[in-house]
């Protein structure tokens, strides 16, 4: 069982994270925190694997906590949640290594996503006795170069042009049609799908089917969240 503890200011929103995550298996909240002072003498009297921590907090910033909790608890594992779009506090939170930063407000799809993502790096660590790709890939990320370099790509998938393909998609992170790449690349729409679909099957892109002017659905393709460079 996976222990979690809430710093959230608004009791409100707590609540709601605390029902998602009761909804879950193999997670159960053990405590709660209005304010920083409240979260690190939590930390302290709870044993806890996971904080869901807010960045605004009545007494001091989320972001501000991090040294102590890496110093006094240097197991946990974070996810900040905030509703600042603020790089510097992005930066802040991933010096000190905070598994997920969350925009508010999170709806229960994004939230589950989440805490699945998290599951499952858990798991992974503790089947896994030594170091492999399949554990570096969980924690990193898909790298672009790992993909293109393996060996044997499939027949009508050229290395340069999928580089092309990798680098285009950066630029749009709210997804993009088939169509639409191959407009970019100066391709047709058969040629593009064809990258973007041997992409999909190595965990790079994920796809979603949404409805164009017309009506119908179109196929849109998505970045991975764990392969979007900031």
């Amino acid at each position: 069982m996976i222990r979690v503890a809430i710093a959230e200011d608004d009791f409100r929103i707590g609540k709601i994270h605390e029902a998602y995550i009761e909804k879950l298996e193999g997670m159960c909240v053990v405590g709660s925190a209005l304010n920083a002072s409240d979260t690190l003498e939590l930390l302290d009297k709870q044993s806890v694997d996971l904080l869901l921590m807010d960045i605004y907090m009545p007494d001091r910033l989320g972001t501000e906590l991090l040294q102590e909790i890496r110093e006094s608890h240097p197991g946990l594992d974070v996810i900040m949640i905030t509703a600042s779009t603020d790089k510097a506090f992005l930066e802040k939170s991933l010096e000190y290594g905070v598994f997920q930063y969350l925009i508010k407000p999170v709806d229960i799809k994004k939230f589950n996503k989440t805490m699945d993502q998290y599951k499952k790096k858990k798991q992974l660590f503790k089947k896994t006795k030594e170091v492999n790709q399949e554990l570096l890939e969980s924690i990193f990320g898909t790298d672009q170069t790992t993909i293109i370099q393996k060996n044997n790509l499939p027949s009508g998938i050229d290395s340069v042009t999928l580089e092309k393909v990798m680098d285009l998609l950066q630029s749009f992170p709210e997804g993009i049609t088939s169509e639409k790449v191959g407009e970019k690349m100066g391709a047709s729409r058969t040629t593009a799908r064809r990258y973007l679909e041997y992409l999909v099957g190595t965990g790079y892109l994920k796809t979603e089917s949404v409805y164009g002017i017309v009506g119908r659905p179109e196929r849109r393709y998505y970045l991975q969240e764990k392969n979007i460079k900031l």
